[in-house]
This record gives structure tokens, C-alpha cells and sequence, in this order.
């Protein structure tokens, strides 16, 4: 039987689809475990598949002849379910359930259940030669004195190879509040890690894979992402290698005093310049924190930085669950008393901060959310008398018009005036759903571009986003003048429903 090495030769000199074709029968398996495990999705799991054998086709003639080509496809294989899986968040949600219960310290029974969702990211985190041990090891089965021979060991030594990656890999769960030992987690992952793939998908990705060409938009796109990743870890790693060699030569001192309080993150001074926003992110201990607010002067903003992390300072809850669940404040149900004040938030775990904030929620205020469409009342806005709307006389050059707000307030009667400008029918919507009516507002004018229009209210209603009726018919008398129509009604609509834990 021919080795991996002298089959990657054979298709990288002569283009042999027969050799390539052996190597995906071979590896195949193991690829696709791999992206079964981190997506929980079969037909994702197949493109993965495809996208990582796509790569190997095109890097054939690049890879080093010491190159383990198992532990190369298994960190590939990270890496493409890595960036499928931005794509996909939204859908993993319940998937990846088993991960944020073991963030949160409520470990399942069963031990595969609990490091499936880890487990690759955990190996591809290990050093080169640590990672290949275990693949080969513990993916593919192999005896130890074949697991020496890939790596240039004696058994004995492999051995201890072995034994030192699993102890990292111990680490890395129990960090992550998934208490297991070394034994647990070797036999866990021998006894799960490996699930065939498809029937036919190997010939399906020889064919496709030896030409290095993608048969769909999403394997293209897919095939991209990863290059970009794994050319950027590989920059990050020389960079790392370079800094330690200067600091171990003394020629550099870096310094972070400035992120010594574990409470930095609260400081609003620090967000000043967007350069520094990952700075407070990487700085800060990893870790899911609600407090209440430090500064009462900071309202409700808003700092992402990767994988899902997050700042916020000054927030209500209503902003907190607005930033995890992508839902308005206006559009929120709560079945029971909404938690008032204002809160500092951070989340910068290294991956799913988002879920481990739906989780810190649950634990700490016992609340728990869910999308779901109801009938409820909402406000249509239509366009009654176009004849009298008032199109701006600003041109803009782009499609979507750029709105421009003036406010004047009237001392004698109390009222604040405000002049809009080529303002669009989404942008006037938005508005009177966010700062009027704190209900949903639909646009059903049918209109595009811009239109000019004045509106006022009383001042004291607007400060303290007091909703009387007065003001409403106010408003609702002011749009009808101007050619608009805006009525209640009630219709089915999505809604964030927050509840108590039952």
C-alpha cells in the first residue's frame, strides 16, 4: 500500500486522479466526522468535506514530506467548519446547546455529549505534533507504533506523546467547566469520533476536488474563507514566534497596565479610538459578567469585537436581549415584571459569547426567550393623499436617501418642533416605532426617496418617553396633514417573548 506522501507526490507531479481519488477514499471519513461533529449537519458536513479535499488538491505540491496528512486534514477540517459555521450561527443554536451548558457548569451524563461540541476546536489548538498524536491516535485508531512512525517515535515515546496531548486537551475542557479525566476523554472520543461518510460521497469529491474546482457558490465561498483563515493563523503564529524572540532578548517591553483591574472593560474611556476595542477584549480575563452600571452617564452602547464578543455599557435589559436575539426593544412581550435599571455587560469568551449570554440571563435573572409570531397590536403606516407629500427637493446620489433631522424648541408653547428632510418612509417608521409608539410600525406606503415633513410634540413627553394619548393623536393628526395615513391594528407578528423559568 502506498503512503500518503508518495500518493500527494504522484498527483502534484502527475496529476494522477487514481492516487488523489485513493486519498479521499482513505481520509475521507475522518474529514467528514470531523464537520459532522462541529455543524451537526449532514449536507454541511458534505460541502465541508468537499471544500477540505479542494484544498488538499490545490496545497498538494506545497505540503512538506513530513507532513502527517490525517492531523493536516482534521486542522483544515477545523478550520472550513469554523467559517461555515459564521454563516450559519443562527441555525445552531439548539445544536450547540450541549457547548453553553458546559460554559455554565451543567455538564450532561454522558461525556461525548458534553466535549463533542469542543472537541475540535480543543485539538486544533495543539501543537502540531500533539494534534497528529491524537488524530491518529484516537480518530483513527492506529497502534502506537504506528503512531511513532508518523511522527519519527519510538512506541514508548508516542506514548508519552499521546498522554501529554490528552492532558491539554483535559485542560481545555475543565476550563470550560466539562470536569473530566484524561481516561474519560479517550475513550469518549475513540468510542464517537468516527461516522462514515455518505455512500458516494468519496467518488463525488474525487471528481470534483482533483480538478480543484467547486460546483456550487457556497463550496466556492467556503473554499475562500478557509484559505483566508488558514493564511491568517499562519501569520498570527510567525508574528507570535517573532514577539517571543524579542522579549526573550530583552529588546521589547510590552505594557498593560492599563488592563490590570479585572473592571477595565467598564471604562467608557477606553472605546475611543476603534483600535483599541479588541485591546479590551483580548485584555480582559475571558468570562459572561451582568453587573449593574458604573457610569450612569453612559446609555446603551455597544462595542462588538470577534466571535461573538461584546461590550456593553449603560444598557437596559430590553438593549441586552436586542444585541443576543437581533429583535427591537419595541418588539418584545414580557410575561411577567421587566428587571429595571441599567446594566455593564461583557462577553469575550472565545467562541459562542452570544449563546453564554442567553445562558447568563436564565441563571442570573431567571428569565429565559423565544421568538415566536403572535397576534399583537401594531400601527400601519400608508400613504392617504400622496398628491399632498412634500418630495424632498435635496437629491441624493445615493439609492437610499439621507435623511437630515432638525429640532427647535418652542419655549411659549412647550412644544419641540421637528423638521425632516429627506426622509424616507423606512427611516419615519423606525422612528415612530422607536421614540413614539414602542409598537410595531409597518411601512405599507409603497413609497421610495425622500420627502420632507415637520412634526412637534410636547417636550416633556418626549423626554420622558411618556406615550399619552394626547400626544399620540398629535402625531397621528400631523401625519394626516402632511398626505399620510398611520392607524392601529392588530396582526400576527414575530415577537421576542420573555418568560420566568418554569
Amino acid at each position: 500500500m502506498l503512503e500518503d506522501k508518495e500518493l500527494l507526490a504522484a498527483h502534484a507531479n502527475e496529476g494522477s486522479e487514481t492516487a488523489f481519488a485513493t486519498l479521499v477514499e482513505r481520509h475521507i471519513s475522518l474529514v467528514y466526522s470531523s464537520a459532522l461533529r462541529q455543524t451537526r449537519n449532514p449536507h454541511l458536513a458534505e460541502e465541508i468535506t468537499q471544500a477540505v479535499f479542494i484544498l488538499l488538491a490545490r496545497k498538494a505540491g506545497k505540503l512538506s514530506r513530513d507532513t502527517v496528512l490525517a492531523g493536516w486534514l482534521c486542522r483544515t477540517a477545523h478550520y472550513a467548519a469554523r467559517n461555515a459555521l459564521k454563516a450559519e450561527l443562527r441555525r445552531q443554536q439548539h445544536e450547540t446547546e450541549a457547548h453553553m451548558e458546559s460554559l455554565l457548569h451543567e455538564p450532561e451524563p454522558d461525556a461525548w455529549p458534553e466535549i463533542a461540541p469542543l472537541l475540535d476546536a480543543a485539538v486544533a489548538q495543539l501543537s502540531e505534533a500533539d494534534r497528529n498524536a491524537i488524530v491518529l491516535r484516537y480518530y483513527q485508531q492506529k497502534p502506537l507504533d504506528e503512531v511513532g512512525r508518523a511522527l519519527g517515535l519510538n512506541a514508548d515515546a508516542a506514548q508519552k506523546r499521546v498522554a501529554r496531548a490528552l492532558e491539554k486537551l483535559r485542560k481545555f475542557f475543565t476550563r470550560r467547566g466539562v470536569a473530566l479525566s484524561a481516561a474519560a476523554i479517550a475513550g469518549a472520543v475513540s468510542a464517537n469520533s468516527g461516522q462514515a461518510a455518505p455512500v458516494g460521497l468519496a467518488a463525488k469529491v474525487s471528481v470534483i476536488a482533483a480538478k480543484g474546482a467547486a460546483t456550487t457558490t457556497s463550496i466556492t465561498t467556503l473554499v475562500k474563507g478557509t484559505l483566508k483563515i488558514m493564511a491568517w493563523t499562519k501569520i498570527k503564529t510567525v508574528a507570535v514566534a517573532g514577539v517571543s524572540v524579542i522579549l526573550m532578548a530583552g529588546a521589547a517591553e510590552v505594557s498593560v497596565s492599563h488592563f490590570k483591574a479585572n473592571d477595565s472593560w467598564r471604562n467608557g474611556n477606553n472605546f475611543t479610538s476603534g483600535w483599541r476595542i479588541q485591546d479590551v477584549f483580548d485584555k480582559t480575563p475571558p468570562q459572561v459578567t451582568i453587573l449593574p452600571t458604573k457610569n450612569s452617564n453612559i446609555y446603551g452602547h455597544w462595542w462588538p469585537g470577534k466571535a461573538d464578543q461584546r461590550i456593553g455599557l449603560g444598557a437596559s435589559f430590553r438593549d441586552i436581549l436586542r444585541d443576543i436575539y437581533g429583535v427591537p426593544n419595541t418588539r418584545m412581550v414580557f410575561s411577567g415584571p421587566e428587571p429595571e435599571g441599567r446594566y455593564d455587560v461583557i462577553a469575550n469568551l472565545p467562541e459562542g459569547s452570544k449563546l453564554a449570554l442567553q445562558k447568563k440571563i436564565e441563571k442570573q435573572f431567571g428569565m429565559v426567550a423565544h421568538k415566536a409570531v403572535i397576534e399583537t397590536e401594531v400601527w400601519v403606516l400608508k400613504a392617504s393623499h400622496p398628491d399632498k407629500l412634500r418630495a424632498s427637493v435635496s437629491v441624493s446620489k445615493s439609492p437610499q436617501p439621507e435623511n437630515h433631522t432638525e429640532y427647535q424648541y418652542d419655549p411659549e408653547t412647550k412644544k419641540m418642533v421637528e423638521t425632516l428632510k429627506d426622509e424616507s418612509a423606512d427611516a419615519l417608521v423606525d422612528e415612530l416605532e422607536r421614540v413614539f409608539f414602542k409598537a410595531p410600525v409597518f411601512n405599507r406606503t409603497g413609497l421610495s426617496g425622500g420627502y420632507d415633513l415637520t412634526l412637534s410634540w410636547y417636550y416633556q413627553d418626549w423626554e420622558h418617553k411618556v406615550k399619552t394619548p394626547d400626544t399620540i393623536q398629535a402625531i397621528i393628526d400631523q401625519l394626516q396633514e402632511s398626505g399620510f395615513q398611520l392607524s392601529s391594528t392588530r396582526e400576527k407578528t414575530e415577537m421576542l417573548i420573555v418568560e420566568k423559568v418554569k
